[in-house]
């Protein structure tokens, strides 16, 4: 039985049942972790390669946490690659733009202080909270692709959101 268990996601449907059951979920875990600069995208595709390699090491229980922790592990080192690139080169890029200067100094203040106090929040409460407020998924879909409960997750989120709106005023989310 349990060797039935280790070749199954070497079957084709298997596979790609657990591919259209977890992809989606991983990318939005990926880009409110990250974000999008570490292409949260192409880490997804490289984990289901890397499950697909190893498909006969994988149990199908352990396929999503095989999952998360190797993408996981691929953006940790796109990371620090990041940062040697960074050491090594510096970018300077020209915007032009048609708002007035004080808008645009507002508008980069505003951006700078929400960015910092989404960083100063811990990653349980930014990975739900971002999940919920821009990507609109449910508690209970938070609940299960974190692994905690759903009271959990709003705890999260409430706490989450107390944190912007006392660091940020004026700060409304719909």
């Amino acid at each position: 039985m349990k060797k039935d268990l280790n070749d199954s996601i070497c079957k084709e449907v298997v596979f790609e049942r657990i591919y259209n059951k977890y992809s989606k979920d991983l990318h939005g875990y990926l880009y409110y972790k990250y974000g999008e600069r570490f292409n949260p995208n192409d880490k997804v595709q490289d984990a289901f390669v890397k499950l697909w390699s190893n498909c006969k090491k994988v149990s199908l229980n352990k396929a999503k946490s095989f999952l998360y922790t190797v993408a996981n592990n691929m953006m940790l080192n796109d990371i620090k690659h990041q940062k040697v690139v960074l050491r090594h080169q510096q970018v300077h890029t020209k915007q032009h733009t048609y708002e007035t200067p004080e808008f645009l100094l507002e508008k980069e203040q505003f951006l700078q202080r929400y960015n910092k106090v989404l960083t100063s929040l811990n990653e349980e409460q930014r990975v739900a909270f971002l999940l919920n407020k821009t990507e609109g998924k449910k508690h209970s879909e938070i609940a299960e692709m974190l692994g905690v409960t759903q009271k959990v997750v709003e705890y999260r989120i409430y706490s989450a959101f107390n944190i912007l709106k006392k660091e940020l005023k004026g700060f409304k989310i719909k």
